[in-house]
């Protein structure tokens, strides 16, 4: 399937796009963790927001060997926000599908990550997160001092995505094929 390349192009027609990109594409999840441990080793990362995956999102848990990670809980009142808990405490569904921390699970802080690892529909070549429209991750990492890694298959790497003064920036993107540094001057459509 051909990405939308209207400069128009809306943030839904991205996102159908992507999952039936997505649902085609084999299971990287072992070439993408190896890539992933060796770049947070070197980088001296050892606390790690990670994700419970999705279908279709490579799964990063074999990361647990290696790294202290921590699985996010979404909330919904008084605004939708997510919070920080160990990752073995991630053991009933959220109403994504994702295991999560039940409600009373031990909290971390955000200020003890080293790394965040996100997951995504698509990111493009600046950093750009097409996310699935909730906006947690774009209200948890404002002023993050981390390493923000996107973790996507290479076929959902795209020149740019529609993206607001709001939506978060990656630094660095894993793939398959291994890990890069984003562009950030390469304008996104605004």
């Amino acid at each position: 399937m051909t990405p939308p390349s209207a400069p128009d192009a809306s943030k839904a027609g991205w996102r159908t796009w992507a999952r039936e990109v997505r649902s085609g594409l084999p299971d990287y999840s072992a070439k993408i963790t190896a890539h992933l441990a060796a770049f947070l080793h070197s980088r001296g990362a050892r606390r790690v927001l990670a994700y419970r995956a999705l279908p279709g999102e490579p799964d990063v848990g074999a990361l647990a060997r290696e790294f202290e990670l921590l699985a996010p809980r979404a909330r919904f009142r008084p605004e939708p926000h997510l919070t920080l808990h160990p990752w073995e405490t991630a053991t009933e569904p959220s109403r994504f599908g994702a295991l999560q921390p039940p409600a009373n699970a031990p909290r971390v802080l955000l200020d003890a990550v080293e790394a965040v690892l996100l997951p995504a529909l698509a990111f493009d070549h600046s950093g750009v997160r097409l996310g699935y429209g909730g906006g947690f991750y774009d209200r948890l990492l404002p002023g993050f001092a981390g390493l923000a890694v996107g973790v996507i298959a290479e076929a959902l790497v795209v020149p740019a995505l529609p993206a607001e003064a709001h939506d978060l920036r990656v630094g660095f993107l894993v793939t398959e094929r291994g890990v890069r540094r984003v562009d950030a001057t390469t304008s996104s459509k605004l």
